[in-house]
Protein backbone atom coordinates (compact mmCIF):
# COMPACT_ATOMS: atom_id res chain seq x y z
CA UNK A 1 0.00 0.00 0.00
CA UNK A 2 1.63 3.30 -1.00
CA UNK A 3 2.22 6.05 1.71
CA UNK A 4 -0.11 8.79 2.24
CA UNK A 5 1.45 11.95 1.65
CA UNK A 6 1.19 15.88 3.39
CA UNK A 7 2.90 18.60 2.11
CA UNK A 8 4.58 20.78 4.70
CA UNK A 9 4.82 24.66 4.23
CA UNK A 10 6.69 26.16 6.93
CA UNK A 11 6.04 29.40 8.21
CA UNK A 12 8.96 29.98 10.68
CA UNK A 13 10.12 32.99 8.19
CA UNK A 14 7.03 34.61 8.42
CA UNK A 15 4.62 34.10 11.20
CA UNK A 16 7.25 32.45 13.13
CA UNK A 17 8.80 35.80 12.91
CA UNK A 18 5.73 37.71 14.23
CA UNK A 19 5.88 36.47 17.42
CA UNK A 20 6.15 39.48 19.80
CA UNK A 21 9.95 40.52 19.95
CA UNK A 22 11.31 37.99 17.14
CA UNK A 23 13.28 39.60 14.30
CA UNK A 24 15.42 37.54 12.17
CA UNK A 25 18.66 39.15 10.28
CA UNK A 26 19.02 38.55 6.53
CA UNK A 27 21.80 36.25 7.52
CA UNK A 28 19.87 34.30 9.69
CA UNK A 29 16.72 34.00 7.23
CA UNK A 30 18.89 32.70 5.15
CA UNK A 31 20.29 30.34 7.59
CA UNK A 32 17.08 28.68 8.52
CA UNK A 33 15.69 28.72 4.81
CA UNK A 34 18.49 26.69 3.46
CA UNK A 35 18.42 24.44 6.71
CA UNK A 36 14.81 23.70 6.09
CA UNK A 37 14.88 23.20 2.76
CA UNK A 38 18.10 20.67 3.20
CA UNK A 39 16.12 18.78 5.56
CA UNK A 40 13.54 18.54 2.75
CA UNK A 41 10.93 20.48 3.73
CA UNK A 42 9.06 21.40 0.58
CA UNK A 43 7.37 24.87 1.04
CA UNK A 44 8.55 28.02 2.85
CA UNK A 45 6.41 31.06 3.37
CA UNK A 46 9.08 33.91 3.65
CA UNK A 47 7.78 37.34 4.04
CA UNK A 48 5.06 39.90 3.55
CA UNK A 49 6.80 42.47 1.02
CA UNK A 50 4.19 44.66 1.73
CA UNK A 51 6.64 45.37 4.95
CA UNK A 52 8.53 47.66 2.79
CA UNK A 53 11.46 47.90 1.04
CA UNK A 54 13.94 45.87 3.56
CA UNK A 55 11.70 43.06 3.67
CA UNK A 56 11.57 43.12 0.28
CA UNK A 57 15.62 42.89 -0.18
CA UNK A 58 15.32 39.96 2.05
CA UNK A 59 12.61 37.77 0.13
CA UNK A 60 14.86 38.71 -3.09
CA UNK A 61 17.71 37.48 -1.28
CA UNK A 62 15.70 33.85 -0.71
CA UNK A 63 14.83 33.48 -3.83
CA UNK A 64 17.98 33.99 -5.58
CA UNK A 65 19.25 31.33 -3.44
CA UNK A 66 17.72 28.92 -5.69
CA UNK A 67 16.47 26.49 -2.84
CA UNK A 68 14.79 23.09 -3.75
CA UNK A 69 11.88 24.50 -1.33
CA UNK A 70 9.15 25.94 -3.47
CA UNK A 71 8.75 29.99 -1.79
CA UNK A 72 5.64 31.64 -0.69
CA UNK A 73 5.29 35.58 -0.04
CA UNK A 74 2.28 36.43 1.95
CA UNK A 75 -0.07 39.83 0.62
CA UNK A 76 -3.51 41.12 1.90
CA UNK A 77 -5.99 40.69 -0.62
CA UNK A 78 -5.72 43.75 -2.09
CA UNK A 79 -4.15 45.18 -5.25
CA UNK A 80 -1.31 47.21 -3.33
CA UNK A 81 0.36 44.36 -1.85
CA UNK A 82 -0.15 42.30 -4.84
CA UNK A 83 1.74 43.54 -6.99
CA UNK A 84 4.21 44.36 -4.33
CA UNK A 85 4.34 39.85 -4.13
CA UNK A 86 4.12 39.42 -7.57
CA UNK A 87 7.69 41.55 -7.88
CA UNK A 88 9.61 39.24 -5.80
CA UNK A 89 8.54 36.64 -8.32
CA UNK A 90 8.98 33.83 -5.42
CA UNK A 91 7.21 30.40 -6.60
CA UNK A 92 3.44 31.16 -4.65
CA UNK A 93 1.19 34.04 -4.02
CA UNK A 94 -0.51 33.93 -0.79
CA UNK A 95 -3.30 36.38 -0.28
CA UNK A 96 -5.44 36.53 2.66
CA UNK A 97 -8.50 38.04 3.40
CA UNK A 98 -10.62 37.73 6.42
CA UNK A 99 -13.86 35.50 6.23
CA UNK A 100 -15.48 35.67 9.59
CA UNK A 101 -18.28 38.02 9.91
CA UNK A 102 -16.43 39.56 12.93
CA UNK A 103 -13.20 40.58 11.05
CA UNK A 104 -15.05 41.22 7.99
CA UNK A 105 -17.68 44.21 9.68
CA UNK A 106 -15.73 45.07 12.46
CA UNK A 107 -11.73 45.11 11.14
CA UNK A 108 -12.92 45.75 6.97
CA UNK A 109 -16.29 47.66 8.13
CA UNK A 110 -17.20 45.29 4.75
CA UNK A 111 -19.37 42.92 3.90
CA UNK A 112 -19.81 39.92 2.61
CA UNK A 113 -20.13 40.37 -1.17
CA UNK A 114 -17.53 43.26 -1.07
CA UNK A 115 -15.27 40.26 0.22
CA UNK A 116 -16.40 37.99 -2.71
CA UNK A 117 -15.48 40.68 -5.44
CA UNK A 118 -11.96 41.10 -4.10
CA UNK A 119 -11.13 37.49 -3.65
CA UNK A 120 -12.55 37.08 -8.03
CA UNK A 121 -10.70 40.53 -8.58
CA UNK A 122 -7.13 39.75 -7.08
CA UNK A 123 -6.95 36.14 -7.89
CA UNK A 124 -7.71 36.53 -11.70
CA UNK A 125 -4.77 39.30 -11.82
CA UNK A 126 -2.67 37.61 -9.50
CA UNK A 127 -3.06 34.25 -12.28
CA UNK A 128 -2.54 36.68 -15.16
CA UNK A 129 0.74 37.69 -14.39
CA UNK A 130 1.13 33.69 -14.09
CA UNK A 131 1.96 33.38 -10.30
CA UNK A 132 0.61 30.15 -8.65
CA UNK A 133 -1.81 31.67 -6.04
CA UNK A 134 -3.24 30.04 -2.66
CA UNK A 135 -5.90 32.03 -1.02
CA UNK A 136 -6.45 32.05 2.47
CA UNK A 137 -9.36 32.53 4.95
CA UNK A 138 -8.49 34.76 7.64
CA UNK A 139 -10.74 33.59 10.85
CA UNK A 140 -11.89 30.85 8.99
CA UNK A 141 -12.89 29.32 11.94
CA UNK A 142 -15.14 31.55 13.37
CA UNK A 143 -16.78 32.05 9.94
CA UNK A 144 -19.88 30.53 8.61
CA UNK A 145 -18.68 27.27 6.63
CA UNK A 146 -21.31 27.79 3.96
CA UNK A 147 -19.48 31.66 2.85
CA UNK A 148 -16.22 29.99 3.44
CA UNK A 149 -17.29 27.67 0.83
CA UNK A 150 -18.19 30.71 -1.20
CA UNK A 151 -15.29 32.26 -1.00
CA UNK A 152 -13.40 28.54 -2.05
CA UNK A 153 -15.08 28.12 -5.36
CA UNK A 154 -14.61 31.87 -6.65
CA UNK A 155 -11.19 31.45 -5.71
CA UNK A 156 -11.02 28.33 -7.27
CA UNK A 157 -12.75 29.98 -10.31
CA UNK A 158 -10.84 32.55 -10.65
CA UNK A 159 -7.58 30.68 -10.72
CA UNK A 160 -6.64 29.63 -7.41
CA UNK A 161 -4.68 26.55 -6.91
CA UNK A 162 -5.09 26.24 -2.78
CA UNK A 163 -7.47 27.64 -0.10
CA UNK A 164 -6.23 27.99 3.48
CA UNK A 165 -8.31 27.84 6.28
CA UNK A 166 -7.02 29.71 9.26
CA UNK A 167 -7.75 28.98 12.87
CA UNK A 168 -6.42 32.03 13.27
CA UNK A 169 -7.33 32.83 17.01
CA UNK A 170 -6.67 28.71 17.67
CA UNK A 171 -10.05 28.18 18.66
CA UNK A 172 -10.81 25.15 17.24
CA UNK A 173 -10.42 21.27 18.55
CA UNK A 174 -9.40 17.96 16.33
CA UNK A 175 -13.37 16.87 16.03
CA UNK A 176 -14.26 20.56 15.12
CA UNK A 177 -11.31 20.63 12.46
CA UNK A 178 -12.10 16.80 11.19
CA UNK A 179 -15.84 18.21 10.18
CA UNK A 180 -14.56 21.58 8.86
CA UNK A 181 -11.66 20.08 6.80
CA UNK A 182 -13.46 16.92 5.51
CA UNK A 183 -16.64 19.36 4.40
CA UNK A 184 -14.07 21.41 1.97
CA UNK A 185 -12.47 18.36 0.93
CA UNK A 186 -15.76 16.76 0.40
CA UNK A 187 -16.68 19.91 -1.99
CA UNK A 188 -13.46 21.66 -3.80
CA UNK A 189 -11.32 20.45 -5.81
CA UNK A 190 -8.38 22.89 -4.30
CA UNK A 191 -5.60 21.89 -2.27
CA UNK A 192 -6.91 22.51 0.92
CA UNK A 193 -4.02 23.98 3.97
CA UNK A 194 -4.52 23.62 7.76
CA UNK A 195 -2.88 26.75 9.25
CA UNK A 196 -3.58 26.08 13.29
CA UNK A 197 -2.59 28.28 16.13
CA UNK A 198 -2.15 27.27 19.63
CA UNK A 199 -3.85 29.01 21.73
CA UNK A 200 -5.54 26.01 23.17
CA UNK A 201 -2.83 23.42 22.95
CA UNK A 202 -4.08 22.11 20.10
CA UNK A 203 -2.07 23.24 16.95
CA UNK A 204 -0.57 19.81 16.19
CA UNK A 205 -3.37 17.86 16.84
CA UNK A 206 -5.55 19.91 14.82
CA UNK A 207 -2.80 20.26 11.85
CA UNK A 208 -3.44 15.97 11.93
CA UNK A 209 -7.06 16.23 12.19
CA UNK A 210 -7.28 18.06 9.19
CA UNK A 211 -4.64 16.33 7.64
CA UNK A 212 -6.68 12.82 8.36
CA UNK A 213 -10.35 15.09 7.23
CA UNK A 214 -8.52 15.65 3.59
CA UNK A 215 -5.87 19.03 4.21
CA UNK A 216 -3.04 18.58 1.43
CA UNK A 217 -1.26 20.81 2.61
CA UNK A 218 -0.30 21.76 6.47
CA UNK A 219 1.31 25.40 7.76
CA UNK A 220 4.14 24.79 10.56
CA UNK A 221 6.91 26.56 12.27
CA UNK A 222 9.87 25.44 14.07
CA UNK A 223 9.84 25.47 17.59
CA UNK A 224 6.51 26.62 17.18
CA UNK A 225 7.25 30.10 16.71
CA UNK A 226 4.05 32.12 15.67
CA UNK A 227 1.81 35.07 16.94
CA UNK A 228 0.99 34.85 20.50
CA UNK A 229 0.69 31.16 21.78
CA UNK A 230 2.56 30.23 18.57
CA UNK A 231 1.99 27.53 15.28
CA UNK A 232 1.70 23.88 14.76
CA UNK A 233 5.76 22.95 15.85
CA UNK A 234 7.59 21.52 12.50
CA UNK A 235 8.80 18.91 14.61
CA UNK A 236 5.85 17.55 16.35
CA UNK A 237 3.02 17.31 13.41
CA UNK A 238 5.72 15.85 11.14
CA UNK A 239 6.44 12.95 13.45
CA UNK A 240 3.07 12.78 14.50
CA UNK A 241 1.81 12.61 11.41
CA UNK A 242 4.89 9.77 10.52
CA UNK A 243 4.52 7.72 13.79
CA UNK A 244 0.71 7.44 14.33
CA UNK A 245 -0.65 7.69 10.73
CA UNK A 246 2.34 6.43 7.95
CA UNK A 247 1.86 9.38 6.31
CA UNK A 248 5.03 10.70 4.21
CA UNK A 249 6.41 14.33 4.50
CA UNK A 250 9.63 14.07 2.77
CA UNK A 251 11.93 15.43 5.94
CA UNK A 252 14.82 14.21 6.41
CA UNK A 253 14.12 14.20 10.48
CA UNK A 254 17.57 13.47 12.28
CA UNK A 255 17.98 17.50 10.99
CA UNK A 256 15.13 18.63 13.62
CA UNK A 257 17.75 19.34 16.25
CA UNK A 258 20.36 21.42 14.49
CA UNK A 259 17.27 23.65 13.21
CA UNK A 260 15.63 23.82 16.10
CA UNK A 261 18.69 25.38 17.88
CA UNK A 262 19.26 27.70 14.95
CA UNK A 263 16.29 28.67 15.68
CA UNK A 264 16.29 28.81 18.93
CA UNK A 265 19.50 30.95 19.26
CA UNK A 266 18.24 33.32 16.41
CA UNK A 267 14.26 34.07 17.89
CA UNK A 268 16.17 34.18 20.89
CA UNK A 269 13.37 32.24 22.14
CA UNK A 270 14.66 28.83 23.99
CA UNK A 271 13.73 25.36 24.01
CA UNK A 272 11.82 24.32 27.00
CA UNK A 273 13.57 21.10 28.57
CA UNK A 274 10.32 19.09 28.27
CA UNK A 275 9.46 20.59 24.74
CA UNK A 276 8.57 17.50 22.72
CA UNK A 277 11.01 16.05 20.05
CA UNK A 278 14.01 18.75 20.79
CA UNK A 279 13.75 19.39 24.15
CA UNK A 280 16.96 18.52 26.54
CA UNK A 281 15.29 16.11 28.19
CA UNK A 282 12.62 14.61 26.57
CA UNK A 283 14.74 11.15 26.14
CA UNK A 284 16.72 11.87 29.63
CA UNK A 285 15.43 9.10 32.31
CA UNK A 286 15.47 9.83 36.32
CA UNK A 287 12.75 7.37 37.49
CA UNK A 288 14.17 3.69 38.35
CA UNK A 289 11.25 1.78 37.24
CA UNK A 290 12.08 3.18 33.75
CA UNK A 291 15.73 3.35 33.75
CA UNK A 292 15.52 -0.34 34.64
CA UNK A 293 12.68 -0.73 31.63
CA UNK A 294 15.27 1.19 29.12
CA UNK A 295 18.38 -1.22 30.55
CA UNK A 296 16.37 -4.29 29.75
CA UNK A 297 14.60 -3.64 26.15
CA UNK A 298 14.23 0.18 25.28
CA UNK A 299 10.86 -0.95 23.47
CA UNK A 300 9.71 -1.00 27.58
CA UNK A 301 9.48 3.10 27.34
CA UNK A 302 9.90 3.96 23.79
CA UNK A 303 7.29 4.97 21.94
CA UNK A 304 10.17 5.65 18.36
CA UNK A 305 13.55 5.70 18.32
CA UNK A 306 15.46 8.39 19.50
CA UNK A 307 17.59 8.19 16.79
CA UNK A 308 14.60 8.74 13.98
CA UNK A 309 14.77 12.40 15.06
CA UNK A 310 18.95 12.51 16.17
CA UNK A 311 18.18 12.16 19.35
CA UNK A 312 19.86 9.12 21.77
CA UNK A 313 18.77 7.90 25.68
CA UNK A 314 20.25 9.64 28.28
CA UNK A 315 20.22 8.14 31.71
CA UNK A 316 20.59 10.91 34.91
CA UNK A 317 20.79 10.09 38.45
CA UNK A 318 18.19 12.07 40.80
CA UNK A 319 16.03 11.79 43.73
CA UNK A 320 13.71 9.07 41.88
CA UNK A 321 16.66 6.82 40.59
CA UNK A 322 16.61 2.88 41.53
CA UNK A 323 19.88 1.07 42.35
CA UNK A 324 20.12 -0.71 38.62
CA UNK A 325 20.21 3.31 37.74
CA UNK A 326 23.18 4.01 39.78
CA UNK A 327 24.32 0.46 38.78
CA UNK A 328 24.34 1.73 34.83
CA UNK A 329 25.59 5.16 35.34
CA UNK A 330 28.87 4.13 36.97
CA UNK A 331 29.48 1.61 34.60
CA UNK A 332 29.22 4.57 31.87
CA UNK A 333 32.10 5.81 33.73
CA UNK A 334 33.97 2.36 33.96
CA UNK A 335 33.19 1.67 37.66
CA UNK A 336 31.86 -1.34 38.60
CA UNK A 337 29.57 -1.29 41.76
CA UNK A 338 28.23 -4.02 43.70
CA UNK A 339 24.72 -3.63 45.81
CA UNK A 340 26.15 -2.29 48.86
CA UNK A 341 27.90 0.49 46.94
CA UNK A 342 24.91 1.24 45.04
CA UNK A 343 22.82 1.54 47.69
CA UNK A 344 25.45 3.90 49.79
CA UNK A 345 25.49 5.99 46.57
CA UNK A 346 22.12 6.36 46.09
CA UNK A 347 21.47 8.02 49.43
CA UNK A 348 23.89 10.43 48.38
CA UNK A 349 22.50 11.32 44.92
CA UNK A 350 18.66 11.48 46.47
CA UNK A 351 20.23 13.89 49.13
CA UNK A 352 22.11 15.88 46.72
CA UNK A 353 19.13 16.36 44.29
CA UNK A 354 17.12 17.44 46.74
CA UNK A 355 19.31 20.26 48.22
CA UNK A 356 20.81 21.26 44.85
CA UNK A 357 17.46 20.96 42.73
CA UNK A 358 19.70 19.63 40.22
CA UNK A 359 21.09 16.38 38.77
CA UNK A 360 24.54 15.30 39.88
CA UNK A 361 27.43 15.78 36.73
CA UNK A 362 30.14 13.23 36.54
CA UNK A 363 32.35 14.86 39.15
CA UNK A 364 29.92 14.46 41.71
CA UNK A 365 29.16 11.13 41.10
CA UNK A 366 32.97 10.14 41.38
CA UNK A 367 33.39 12.39 45.10
CA UNK A 368 29.94 9.92 46.21
CA UNK A 369 31.93 7.10 45.09
CA UNK A 370 35.08 8.23 47.22
CA UNK A 371 32.75 9.03 49.92
CA UNK A 372 31.21 5.20 49.63
CA UNK A 373 34.50 3.57 49.69
CA UNK A 374 35.76 5.75 52.88
CA UNK A 375 32.48 4.63 54.41
CA UNK A 376 32.91 0.74 53.11
CA UNK A 377 36.77 1.36 54.65
CA UNK A 378 35.27 2.73 58.09
CA UNK A 379 32.87 -0.41 58.08
CA UNK A 380 35.13 -2.59 57.80
CA UNK A 381 37.53 -1.28 60.13
CA UNK A 382 35.04 -1.04 63.04
CA UNK A 383 34.12 -4.82 62.18
CA UNK A 384 37.77 -5.54 62.52
CA UNK A 385 38.29 -3.43 65.91
CA UNK A 386 35.09 -5.31 67.32
CA UNK A 387 36.80 -8.35 66.90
Amino acid sequence: MPKRKVTINDTTLRDGEQSAGVAFTTLERIQIARSLAEAGVPELEIGIPAMGDAEMADIRALVALGLTSKLMVWSRMNEHDLNLALDCRADIVHLSIPVSDVQINEKLQEDRDWVLNKVDCCVRAACKDGAQVSVGGEDASRADLDFILQVAEIAQAAGARRFRFADTLGVLDPFNTFARISRLAGALDLEIEMHAHNDLGMATANSVAAVLAGASHINTTVNGLGERAGNAPLEEAAMALKQLYGFETGLDMQRFPEISALVAQASGRMIAPNKSIVGDQVFTHEAGIHVDGLIKNPLNYQSFDPSEVGRAHRVVLGKHSGVSSVVHAYAELGITLDDDQARAILAQVRAFATRYKRIPGSGDLHKFYAASLAWCRAGESAVSAAH
